[in-house]
């Protein structure tokens, strides 16, 4: 073994290597040997399962490693220091990689897509609408919408959870970011956004969509995404319009405390504004960020809960104790110590956010390598945060991890499902108290019981959905 290569196997690897090309003498990871598209026959290249590709890159060479796809130097990263060079330390000699840019055709210049300058400009205008006294304003909706969902619940239903809670979350959304319930223009934006990420891989891996898109060629899968994005335009900017229009009429509507308030409130440094179009392209990234990645953040948490019940018992009797039967309040968020830390175990083992990408714009040096401009760095939590080199025994459930003690040992990047340096999730404070507060209130009601005998998968979309119902039963408390 050298390197982290079985060379009876080298006919698969190579070592790390030098190569000399006209640009320069570039020092490569050791990696695949051939081009990735060689390996399709193999189990751990299949198309649109990326994970498997990492996790075998990770355990075959090593905390670096490389391969080449389309002409194109692919490197991943499975090091919590060579994580920090690319997100924090040369952040600056990175753009956006092309499974996220290719989100534009959806996003726009949203801030899950944008680049310097446009990102650092609209995130200095969105930014007070995540401030964290403005986050705290909306736990009473938080709230609200979980104590009217689990009254609509019987004992001994039998549920499919994931369902349960994007429909939950949809209700969130629809109160923090729209300031009204879920009516037919918020399920027209969650019925074509459901559509077009249904056909995700299939935008991803379509070359040149863009150019089909904009001349019109009459590809199915690019059709029906074409239509969908049609829809959602036209109901995001109506919003847009009405609230605007409303806001000139009456000044004190205005004063509403909803995200969409906030952002047609905000301005920048010399007192501009967001555009129509960047104000659509916001309002959509806000949408299916804070939309898609509680509800399966949530579906994975009772799928663990009822199928843990030591763990499950200990975090409803911490909700017992701190909460009795009144209402949650942002108040007891900190002393739902370890629900958070529920949570927080969750977001190791099935992170919404399950990989980022980046592309180098200048020549990179990454441990004791140095890598040409172009080259295209992958990083992923779901491969980290589940590394036996940080956490023993990486596959149990065991929220104790998350004690302030524990979280003292780690590196940065040993845990980072939202990410981080300049680009970290703006909605990372928002995530934590709308998934605490809503665990909270529906433990003090219902119990899970998870039915034996259902597959369990991970679905790789935009976030880590799951790939089939998590059907379990409801017992009331």
């Amino acid at each position: 073994m050298a390197d982290g290569i079985d060379f009876e196997d080298s006919y698969i690897f190579r070592p790390a290597h030098t190569l000399t090309t006209k640009s320069g003498e570039w020092r490569i990871p050791p990696g695949l040997r051939k081009t990735l598209p060689f390996y399709l026959n193999k189990p751990w290249a299949r198309l649109g399962r990326p994970i498997l590709l990492f996790e075998y890159m990770a355990q075959q060479c090593g905390p670096i490693s490389h391969y080449m796809l389309f002409g194109n130097h692919v490197v991943f990263l499975n090091d919590p220091a060579a994580i920090r060079e690319v997100l924090v330390n040369q952040a600056n000699k990175f753009v956006r990689e092309r499974t996220i840019t290719r989100l534009k055709i959806l996003l726009g210049e949203g801030l899950l897509t944008s680049d310097d300058p446009i990102h650092k400009r609209s995130r200095r205008i969105v930014a007070p609408a995540f401030h964290r006294q403005r986050i705290h304003d909306y736990a009473d909706e938080m709230v609200r919408s979980a104590q009217q969902w689990r009254s609509r619940w019987h004992d001994g239903d039998v549920v499919d959870m994931n369902a349960e809670m994007m429909t939950l979350s949809l209700d969130i959304v629809a109160r923090t970011l729209f300031a009204t319930e879920v009516d037919d223009d918020i399920r027209q934006i969650n019925e074509h956004t459901n559509r077009i990420m249904a056909i995700y891989n299939f935008l991803i891996g379509f070359p040149n969509a863009e150019a089909f898109l904009k001349y019109r060629i009459p590809v199915p899968g690019l059709r029906s995404f074409a239509k969908s994005r049609a829809k959602l335009d036209e109901v995001v900017n109506r919003i847009i319009r009405e609230r605007k229009a409303a806001n000139a009429a009456d000044p004190e509507h205005a004063d509403r405390h909803d995200l969409l308030s906030m952002l047609l409130a905000s301005r920048d440094e010399d007192g501009s504004e967001l555009s129509d179009e960047q104000l659509r392209d916001e309002v959509l990234t806000i949408f299916l960020a804070g939309y898609e990645t509680t509800a399966n953040a949530l579906s994975w948490t009772w799928y663990l809960l009822s199928s843990h019940p030591e763990q499950q018992e200990l975090m409803y009797a911490e909700v017992r104790d701190v909460l009795g039967d009144r209402t949650a309040t942002l108040e007891d968020y900190a002393n739902l110590k370890y629900t958070q830390m529920v949570f927080a175990e969750v977001m190791r083992l099935y992170p919404p956010a399950w990989a980022m990408g980046r592309k180098s714009t200048e020549p990179i040096e990454v441990g004791p390598y140095l890598l040409p401009p172009g080259t295209h760095f992958f990083l992923s939590q779901y491969v980290l945060q589940r590394d036996a080199r940080f956490y023993p025994d990486p596959l149990k459930f065991d929220p104790l991890r998350h004690t302030e003690e524990e979280k003292a040992k780690r590196d940065k990047f040993e845990y980072f499902p939202f990410g981080g340096g300049p680009r970290q999730c703006i909605g990372e404070g928002f995530a934590w108290l709308e998934g605490v507060l809503l665990l909270a209130s529906i433990a003090q009601k219902w119990r899970m019981t998870w039915i034996e005998g259902q597959p369990v998968a991970v679905e790789e979309k935009i976030t880590l959905r799951p790939k089939y119902p998590l059907r379990m039963t409801l017992h009331a408390r």
